[in-house]
């Protein structure tokens, strides 16, 4: 009789046991499908941003090349607040400036020539509107304005808007308070990053 109880007693725990060690397998099992859907998604969501990333580099200009080259009048660095008078383009593209950047984005008043282009020697894109445009192109160029894109007010324009890379300029006038937006993402889309400073990647 005490061996009978004490085989139930055995034949109770290895049953405990055996159902212990299911659910173990239960939850490692449900853990890993777990693990394997979040890495899944994971892979996907990084395929897409590459694909994004891809797609974005891969994004050719549609237009005519409107910009002029100028010689590149070297990269020295002049002390803050220094004037330099003379440049061969306006605005100027190339030439000695000051030992800081402008953060990008879009400005309501005029920045400092000397300091914009620095940004331009690191790939930057610098698109300067006359003043007197309206408050509605403002808006336009305002969307284009961000992490490399200084968008700022500048006088001293020969026309409504120029834009300006390391070594190039294409300024024109707004027709019927129209911005050609076309003609600016072709721009920044041959330009951006071609500066002759490395600070990001390609």
């Amino acid at each position: 009789m005490e061996e009978t109880k004490n085989d139930y007693e055995s034949k109770k725990r290895e049953r405990e046991y055996a159902r212990e060690e299911e659910s173990k397998r239960v939850r490692m099992a449900k853990a890993k499908k777990s693990l394997l859907r979040y890495a899944l998604w994971l892979i996907i969501v990084a395929i897409i941003g590459y694909g994004i990333f891809l797609l974005a580099q891969t994004a050719v200009p549609e237009g005519e090349d409107f910009s002029v080259a100028y010689d590149i009048q070297g990269r020295d660095h002049i002390a803050d607040g220094e004037k330099r008078s003379v440049y061969n383009s306006n605005p100027p593209s190339s030439g000695p400036h000051y030992g800081s950047t402008v953060r990008g984005g879009f400005y309501d008043e005029p920045l400092p020539d000397e300091q914009v282009i620095h940004n331009l020697e690191h790939g930057d894109i610098w698109i300067a509107y006359h003043p007197h445009i309206s408050d509605k192109a403002k808006e336009k160029l305002k969307s284009f304005a961000g992490r490399y894109v200084v968008v700022s007010p500048r006088l001293e324009n020969e026309g409504d808007i120029s834009l300006v890379a390391w070594g190039r300029v294409d300024t024109f006038d707004i027709n019927n308070e129209i911005v050609d937006e076309g003609r600016i993402r072709d721009f920044i889309r041959r330009y951006d990053n071609r500066g002759p400073e490395k600070v990001r990647g390609r």
